[in-house]
């Protein structure tokens, strides 16, 4: 497995009426979590897109467990749990002051960007996540 944080501060525009995240932002915070994850890894998606390849949403899910509010610091972890094929599922948890409040998953599919058909993930991408995968 391996597992990467990030933090994000609660934006006011991201709060509705009630004065909470709108539940929507929740998979913003996923995005952000995300590319944060490849960043850390070293393969950053401007990687994976100089190969031509993307990474484009194909499911997602969350379950919101309690709310967050304006100018709250979040942390969002991020989990790869098994080495990716022509899918690619990374796991979220998202915390206020060590609580969770939320958590949810993405899975991913690597598409050739001419074709927009599906591919293999690029080999240097494999190895990388290979040599920094944990049980």
């Amino acid at each position: 497995m391996i597992e990467t944080q990030t933090e994000i501060r609660v934006l006011y525009a991201h709060t509705d009426k009630m004065g909470v995240v709108n539940n929507a932002r929740y998979f913003e915070y996923f995005e952000a979590g995300r590319n944060d994850f490849l960043r850390k890894l070293g393969y950053p998606y401007t990687e994976l897109e100089k190969e031509n390849t993307g990474l484009p949403v194909i499911e997602a899910y969350a379950k919101y467990i309690s709310g967050a509010k304006y100018d709250e610091v979040l942390t969002v972890r991020s989990f790869l749990k098994n080495i990716p094929t022509v899918r690619f599922r990374i796991d979220y948890e998202i915390l206020s002051q060590d609580k969770k409040i939320a958590e949810g998953y993405t899975v991913h599919s690597f598409v050739n960007f001419t074709s927009m058909k599906p591919v293999r993930p690029p080999e240097n991408f494999i190895k990388l996540i290979k040599s920094k995968f944990t049980s």
